[in-house]
Formats: structure tokens, C-alpha cells, sequence
């Protein structure tokens, strides 16, 4: 509401020219507000007012922007003054935004920028998507292991502006070999006596990720160890960044909406539901519903092989989707336990053993339960009490091969490489439907010849 009410005046400010009113704006809220409050605004105007604040001020309240405005600014404003903007962001956000422009655009932009932002840009570029090395920024806390305490403080002093966060301050030696790191806290304590050497206070038992240790990783020791930054480095043990909490967050989020797309048969968007194209999500959709008909095909096919004895006991065709149902769900159910699990490193293939232990004592426990709810039903339908066990016994068995199923399918997917994500929900009630046609038609087979 209040966004609302704002946007007239700062409209009328800019039709104004009003300079000292728009510098006002731009520096006397926090940024977050700042950049919330010029929500209905086009990017040209946007951007007419970003031009009143200091440029680490400006690029402080453009970091706020939904990133869809971010580029589009970044594609139509002059150059030069986007390498401005560009270099006050910090290292891993400009890379990122890079990424979103054409290669001509960026072209036009990286000469302008400094030497050290360029080589920082150009390297950081060089890593594949989704590596440590790909979201980390340079921007971090480094200290010689031969400062003193107070050195080590007048260092920060000058520098701080720079980091991106100071919770650690990372000790290198001369050749940037990483030694061990010091928490601002121990620092500050360390003041007592200013002359020691950060040598004789740094911790060397440092969980580091390597550049090209695969994003997910890096969350996972992040998540475990609880940690606020995490080192990167090289080969060679050298520091050439860090990744912070917030990164973290988004790998996190990022990784989650990938599993929970494809726990629902879409392959992975590359961008937002509202921006990506209909033709790319029309095809992200549909060679998954594909695959999906083809497995259900061999449903229909199941059920042709068995149509004599569905000719002479019609009453068994009525079960049929409370059969493969049952079995779906109770193989979904499973799988998305199992997914889940694998995903937040709760659960892991050592563990295979324990999990289908588990699964077998749940899924007899489940059987029964659904097989009581069928046999109530199938006495009142069934020409006969013995022709009513024949759906109790299938729905008994049906949900265990569910359970089965979607337990160990995402596991023997984990095994062979493979993301357990890719075995879907539909994709394993797809599975089991064939499965649970196949136990119901022998089962009638067996009770009623």
C-alpha cells in the first residue's frame, strides 16, 4: 500500500527534476526498502533514480531488484555507466547477472571495467555452472600468518569495506597456501595481547570446498558442519574464495525446486515459472508426459493380455483404480521419503539395507490396513465371500510391491549416477500400475478358475 502511495510522488520528483528530494530518497531509507518502494516503476525510471544515489549506494539498492529488472537495465543503459554499477556489486552477484546477457552486450561492457574487476569476472566466468568455483566471490578476509593481533586489526580497518563478510578471517602463507582460519570473536578477545601472532591463534582443522566440487556438496558441508563461509580452493590447497550463507540459501533453494520438479515429471526450468518461454515449458512438460503415456500404454496392454478373465468376472474391472491406486500412492509415498532423505544427506546408499528392512515391515503393516477397507467393500460387490478375498489379498500385496518400488528405485538410480529425482512420482505409480494389474489378474486367476 504504502509502494503505492509513494510512486506518484516519486514520478512527479523525476518529471521535477527534483534532484535534492531524489538523493533524500536514496539515502534515508534502508536499501531493501528503498529498492521495494520503486517496485511500479519502469527500469528506465528505476534507473533515473538509482543515478541520484553514490555509486555503492546505487549498487547496494540495485542488488535488491527482482533480477528480471536487474538485466534489463543492465541491457539498455549506457555502458559506462553499468561498468560503474558492475563494479561496486559484489564478485559472485555481477558474474551471475553477466551470465544472463548476450556475449556482445558483455563485450561492450568488460573494457570498461578496471583491470583486477576484469581478470576477477573473466576467471570466475571460466568455471563450469553449478561448481563451488562458480558461485564463490573473491571478496574475503585474507591475512598473513606473521601479522600480530593489532596488525591483523588495522588491516581490517582498512580493508573491511571490500569483504564481503569478516565472521572468518582466512590465514594464508606468502604463496596464498591456506593455514587455518580465526573467528572475528578470537580476535577481539585475542586483544588482551596485541602482540601475538595470528600463527599461534588459527584453527588448521578447516573444512574447505574445492572450485570444482559440485554446488549440492559444498551445501551439504555448509549444512552439516553449521558454518556461515566456507573456503574454496584449489588444487593445490591455495585460497581463491569463499561462499557465504546467503549463496548457500540459494543453492539450497535452487536444488530443492529442481527435485520437487522433477519429483513431479518436469524436467528442471532453467529460469521462473512466469518467465520462461511456452514453447520451452510446453516441451519440459510434455517429453515427460510422454514418457508417462508409454508406461501407461503398457498398463492398457496388461489388461488386454487379461481380458478373458475380465470377460467372465466383469465385476473385477470395477477394483481396477482402487487397485493401481493404492499401489501408486503407496509407491509415492516411498519414493518421496526416499528422495527427500537422500537429498538432505539423511539417508545414503549404505543405508539400503535398513531402508527396505523398514519398508518391508511399514508396507505389510499398510497392506493390511488398505486389505481390511477392500474386504469390507468386495463382500457387498463379490458374488461370493471367497471371491471377495481376492481383492483384500491384491491390495495387500499391491501396496507392498509399491512400497517396494518407490523405495528402491530412487536408490538404484543414486547407484548408477543418476539424480534419484529423475524417478518421479508418476514415473514409479506408472511402474507399479503395470506391477499391481499383473498381481490382481493372477491373483483372480489363482482364487476364482
Amino acid at each position: 500500500m504504502v509502494n503505492t502511495l509513494l510512486l506518484p510522488e516519486l514520478r512527479e520528483m523525476l518529471a521535477d527534476g527534483n534532484r535534492a528530494e531524489l538523493e533524500e530518497f536514496c539515502s534515508a531509507l534502508n536499501a531493501g526498502r528503498t529498492a521495494e518502494f520503486m517496485e511500479g516503476l519502469t527500469t528506465d525510471q528505476a534507473w533515473q533514480v538509482l543515478m541520484h544515489a553514490a555509486a555503492p549506494r546505487r549498487a547496494e539498492i540495485f542488488s535488491h531488484f527482482p533480477e528480471e529488472s536487474q538485466l534489463a537495465i543492465l541491457r539498455q543503459e549506457d555502458p559506462a555507466q553499468i561498468a560503474e554499477l558492475i563494479g561496486e556489486l559484489a564478485a559472485d552477484d555481477r558474474v551471475d547477472l553477466l551470465q544472463g546477457l548476450s556475449e556482445a552486450r558483455v563485450n561492450e561492457i568488460l573494457p570498461l571495467l578496471t583491470a583486477a574487476d576484469r581478470r576477477d569476472i573473466q576467471r570466475l566466468r571460466a568455471y563450469p555452472e553449478g561448481t563451488a568455483g562458480s558461485i564463490m566471490t573473491t571478496e574475503m578476509a585474507k591475512l598473513d600468518e606473521n601479522l600480530t593481533v593489532r596488525q591483523a586489526l588495522d588491516e581490517l580497518a582498512n580493508q573491511s569495506q571490500f569483504f564481503e563478510t569478516i565472521y572468518y578471517l582466512f590465514i594464508v602463507a606468502d604463496d596464498n597456501q591456506l593455514r587455518g582460519v580465526v573467528s572475528a570473536r578470537q580476535l577481539v578477545t585475542a586483544l588482551r595481547t596485541p602482540q601475538l601472532q595470528l600463527s599461534e591463534l588459527i584453527e588448521t582443522d578447516v573444512v574447505t570446498a574445492l572450485t570444482t566440487e559440485d554446488q549440492e556438496s559444498v551445501a551439504a558441508k555448509v549444512e552439516r558442519f553449521n558454518l556461515l563461509a566456507i573456503p574454496v580452493v584449489d588444487e593445490s590447497r591455495r585460497l581463491v574464495g569463499i561462499i557465504t550463507h546467503d549463496d548457500i540459501i540459494d543453492v539450497v533453494r535452487e536444488e530443492l525446486n529442481e527435485d520437487a520438479q522433477q519429483m513431479a515429471a518436469i524436467s528442471p526450468l532453467d529460469t521462473d515459472f512466469l518467465r520462461i518461454g511456452l514453447l520451452t515449458l510446453s516441451w519440459k512438460r510434455g517429453i515427460w508426459l510422454a514418457i508417462l503415456f508409454f508406461t501407461a500404454l503398457f498398463t492398457a496392454f496388461a489388461l488386454k493380455f487379461y481380458e478373458a478373465e475380465l470377460d467372465r468376472f466383469a465385476w473385477l474391472a470395477w477394483f481396477i483404480p482402487l487397485i493401481i491406486s493404492s499401489g501408486g500412492n503407496s509407491g509415492s509415498q516411498s519414493a518421496t521419503l526416499v528422495i527427500t532423505g537422500m537429498t538432505s544427506g539423511t539417508l545414503r546408499l549404505k543405508n539400503w539395507k535398513t531402508v527396505m528392512a523398514r519398508e518391508w515391515i511399514v508396507s505389510m503393516l499398510l497392506g493390511a490396513f488398505v486389505a481390511s477397507f477392500g474386504l469390507f467393500v468386495a463382500i457387498v460387490v463379490a458374488p461370493t465371500p471367497r471371491d471377495a478375498l481376492v481383492i483384500p489379498i491384491t491390495l495387500f500385496f499391491v501396496v507392498m510391491c509399491g512400497c517396494f518400488c518407490g523405495a528402491a528405485l530412487p536408490m538404484i538410480f543414486k547407484r548408477l549416477g543418476l539424480d534419484p529425482a529423475l524417478m518421479s512420482n508418476p514415473f514409479v505409480a506408472g511402474i507399479v500400475d503395470i506391477l499391481g494389474i499383473v498381481i490382481y489378474l493372477n491373483v483372480a486367476r489363482m482364487m476364482l478358475s
